[in-house]
């Protein structure tokens, strides 16, 4: 299957901060419309994608948003302060460019004594280019909220860009909707909001949905990079299984039934122990009475900045993984 190299843009391109993922859900649902049976958001932003069916009710979370920085201060001189959306490192933050929803472009910088080594947010301040506190006013707001500025690069192997995490994860949904033939399952593609601040818009889905099976879709590191061995996964090795990270410890009847599916279906696989960070799947399996819940993850190298890196036949992989599950009776639920 060919990768869709113009949506794939479309999703990275589109300004979609946590709390802000109006723009990304507008380009979802227009994919999805003819593809669907029901497009419906909820009080929260998520987008709902509904293909009815009278077998289990399965719920797929893939969140929208992307990590970000917030304006807190304006300082007299035109420079802004600001606090994070989600994971942002300091250090990898010095010297990065920017961008506000207005299309206002900053660069991070440093206070002048802070260590580089040492950086912590509040070492930092934006510059855009303003002149003074009331030349800044007119540009941005307290408030306001700024992505990193990143630039798309496909070869033939690899996707080298910001907001991968998790974008992917969204073309992977979209991709396997379209490419779902059969499937009895009533089937809930949930385009999530908020994932980075704390799994928000998956835990109010999950508990409005009461889903009979759960699956998230996400990115996760990679262990394949010189000096780091501890994680037993690599790109180019096939759709990762989770097992384990800080939001959940996958059921066993869970992890042998998506290893099995891979199996089934001469699909390239590896087993996946995340030792930071979690994924729409630990509020998922936790919603009401609980959830037999697993991931799907992409393995991503350089996460949390403007240059992640994943290997298309990764993606592929996956989303063969997460068609098979969504066509089957799932009969080990019971």
């Amino acid at each position: 299957m060919s990768f869709n190299t113009e949506l794939m843009k479309r999703l990275v391109n589109a300004y979609s901060p946590s709390g802000d993922e109006s723009e990304i859900a507008g380009i979802i649902e227009e994919e999805l419309k003819d593809h669907v049976d029901e497009i419906s958001r909820d009080s929260m932003g998520n987008l709902i994608c509904r293909k009815v069916g009278g077998g289990k009710r399965i719920m797929v979370a893939a969140h929208m948003d992307q990590i970000g920085v917030m304006v807190t201060k304006i300082e007299d001189e035109g420079f802004l302060r600001f606090t994070n959306i989600g994971g942002i490192d300091p250090v990898l933050s010095l010297n990065q460019r920017v961008v506000f929803k207005n299309g206002t472009v900053g660069v991070i910088d440093k206070n002048g004594k802070a260590k580089t080594d040492k950086l912590k947010l509040e070492d930092l301040f934006i510059d855009i280019g303003a002149d003074g506190k009331e030349e800044a006013e007119k540009a941005v707001e307290i408030g306001d909220s700024a992505v990193y500025v990143s630039d798309y690069h496909e070869d033939e192997k690899r996707i080298i860009s910001g907001a991968l995490d998790n974008r992917i994860g969204c073309y992977m949904g979209i991709e396997a909707l379209k490419r779902l033939k059969e499937s009895e399952n009533d089937i809930y593609m949930v385009f999530t909001v908020q994932e980075e601040l704390g799994l928000r818009g998956a835990t109010t889905a999950a508990y409005a949905i009461e889903p009979e099976f759960g699956l998230a879709l996400d990115i996760t590191g990679s262990g394949d990079t010189p000096e780091d061995g501890r994680l037993a996964v690599g790109l180019g090795k096939g759709a990762a299984i989770k097992l384990k990270d800080r939001g959940i410890v996958v059921d066993p009847r869970v992890k042998n039934y998506m290893v099995d599916m891979a199996k089934v279906n001469d699909i390239d696989y590896q087993l996946e122990i995340l030792e930071f960070g979690a994924t729409d799947s630990g509020a998922i399996h936790l919603s009401k009475s609980g959830v037999p819940t697993g991931v799907i993850s992409v393995p991503t190298r350089f996460v949390h900045s403007p240059t992640e890196t994943i290997y298309k036949s990764d993606v592929e992989h996956c989303i063969d993984l997460l068609v098979k599950i969504l066509g089957d009776s799932l009969e080990f639920l019971g």
